[in-house]
């Protein structure tokens, strides 16, 4: 099972007696990835370290982030610590991967794909800085961080999936990064976490930011807890079923696309 997950906006820094060695991008896991990674790296350096005006407005960054650019400035040389402890936020929180049990923790090591404007993905146990590039982003010499990596990892991360599952929770500007195509499709399944509510004496369902993550984060967390290898997407909703969550969807009603699940919950 490859679990496909966004980053967060908020990163916590490597400082202090947290603080690792500095990048060593050479050791990051999909190493097919390493020559987009340096060529993203290297433009976001210096459109950070040069104007800070010009960098503000790319990144998208308030007065109150502005410090974020001289973070990305000194990448190369920041304190690291990996990215499962890098990427906070409430699906990280529910996620609990510090908690977790030495198996379900190497079960996330190996399962787990964090999707980056920076770093294209990573693994959760890659040692990375603090960083501030989502997605989202225009580069002046690259443009559209979503469609600089849609073409690198087509080529790069149907081998990460093999034959098996591929869980998709992304969000929509990291999901536009690379879109599983074909047989691989069919063995994906992507996840939309509903909120009901009685109201009137009428159900009422509507997405909802914080509990879409915050369940999500939590159906990873007790996959992994389980030990649960769903095979493909009619598995996942059994395995989740018997996790005790109320799921909805199913196959597509053509060939060549993944699955829609919906997960229906009323409460956190």
């Amino acid at each position: 099972m490859l679990v496909l997950l966004p980053p967060s906006e908020g990163k916590a820094a490597a400082v202090g007696s947290g603080a690792g060695a500095a990048l060593e991008a050479g050791a990051l896991s999909l190493p097919g990835l390493a020559g987009a990674r340096e060529t993203v790296l290297t433009e976001l350096v210096e459109l950070c370290a040069g104007d800070e005006d010009k960098a503000a407005e790319v990144l998208g960054l308030s007065p109150g982030l502005r410090g974020e650019i001289a973070k990305n400035a000194a990448l190369r040389t920041a304190g690291t610590r990996p990215a499962g402890e890098v990427y906070t936020g409430v699906l990280y929180d529910a996620l609990g991967l510090a908690s977790l049990d030495a198996a379900a923790r190497e079960r996330a090591e190996r399962s787990l794909l964090v999707f980056s404007g920076l770093w294209g993905a990573v693994r959760v146990g890659d040692a990375i800085p603090s960083y501030r590039c989502s997605m989202g982003v225009k580069l002046p010499g690259l443009g559209a961080l979503g469609t600089y990596w849609r073409g690198v990892m087509d080529d790069h991360l149907p081998q990460e999936a093999g034959d098996g599952l591929v869980l998709d929770l992304r969000s929509a500007a990291y999901a536009a990064a690379w879109k599983p195509k074909g047989a691989l499709a069919e063995r994906t399944a992507t996840v939309r976490v509903l909120q009901s509510k009685i109201v009137d004496g009428v159900e009422k369902r509507s997405v909802v930011s914080h509990f879409n993550k915050a369940t999500k984060g939590r159906l990873v967390r007790d996959l992994l807890t389980a030990g649960a290898e769903p095979a493909g997407p009619a598995e996942l909703a059994e395995a989740l079923r018997g996790l005790g969550y109320a799921v909805e969807g199913g196959a597509p009603a053509k060939g060549g696309k993944p699955w829609a699940l919906d997960v229906v919950v009323t409460e956190l």
